[in-house]
């Protein structure tokens, strides 16, 4: 378990799931994706979270995406693989029945729409963690589900939970990412899931980051996340100087939305969303067109 949590300190990258012109899954781009992320230099890959718009894949789309990343992966870096539901006995039946071998972390999200209390976050990240083979990492991000875990009760399921190996804190506060870094126990991974908030939560000691900017500058972004790792706040803040108007085009017109664009700019796959996510505007496209043009890496 130490060796797992050691590989995914520093950048993961939350993937796209890559669309054909008529809005079929597009298999044949899923290694094209992940050669480019890799050798972009991530330390791991998030598949079917929120930016692979897993929401819109139906199962057996969401089965054969698995076996796909899978083999173009090839065992080069570890997978993380989305996986959340706002009725907890569902997912644990749906993780106790599922093949996940290949798989080194399940990312789970706070359930989402029936806004339960901290107590109704803590039992339902119990069943999951009672039952789950497959080490989890929780996702809080109250943006997307009106629903904020608050840093005492990830506290309480990092302490009681082996299996329970750590956070992706999406709500973008650096006070409560801060309460997180100063109150977990040994060996919990904090990763932001703030692409804006990242750098400077990594230099206040989180281990990394769970990142959308990744898909799409890889070698850009991961120098700055390294920099901060190492803390050196001066180079980090050169480069975020250089990425935040990056950060902003991504997320102008919603996610995976800017990072489709981008993809499609690099001529990796093509530009295309399910309902109701869209395609960015001409001129969001053409802003996130020109960044890219002025700085290849």
């Amino acid at each position: 378990m130490i060796d797992l949590i050691k590989s995914l300190k520093g950048t993961g990258v939350a993937i796209i799931t890559p669309f054909k012109s008529d809005l079929s899954v597009d298999y044949d781009v899923i290694e094209k994706l992940v050669d480019f992320v890799i050798n972009g230099g991530v330390n791991y890959i998030v598949v079917q979270g929120t930016t692979g718009e897993s929401a819109t894949l139906s199962e057996n789309e969401k089965v054969k995406c698995r076996k796909v990343f899978i083999m173009a992966n090839n065992g080069r870096v570890p997978l993380v693989i989305g996986i959340g539901s706002n009725y907890t006995d569902s997912l644990v039946e749906y993780v106790k029945k599922s093949d996940l071998i290949g798989f080194s972390a399940i990312l789970s999200v706070v359930p989402y729409y029936n806004k339960p209390s901290q107590e109704g976050l803590f039992q339902h990240f119990s069943k999951l963690a009672n039952s789950s083979i497959v080490p989890i990492i929780l996702y809080n991000v109250p943006g997307r589900t009106s629903c904020n875990m608050e840093p005492d009760t990830v506290i309480k399921l990092a302490k009681k939970y082996k299996n329970i190996i750590g956070i992706k804190e999406a709500k973008g506060d650096l006070d409560q990412m801060n309460n997180l870094i100063k109150n977990k126990p040994p060996n919990f991974l904090i990763i932001s899931g703030d692409d804006d908030t990242a750098a400077q939560s990594i230099l206040n000691g989180a281990d990394g980051v769970i990142s959308v900017a990744a898909g799409s500058i890889p070698k850009l972004f991961i120098k700055t996340i390294n920099y901060a790792l190492k803390k050196e706040e001066r180079n980090t803040n050169i480069l975020l100087d250089l990425i935040k108007p990056y950060l902003k085009l991504l997320f102008d017109e919603g996610n995976p939305s800017g990072t489709k664009a981008a993809l499609s700019v690099l001529n990796i796959c093509k530009n295309k969303l399910r309902l109701p996510l869209i395609p960015v505007s001409d001129s969001l496209y053409s802003k996130i067109e020109k960044f890219i043009s002025e700085n290849p890496e």
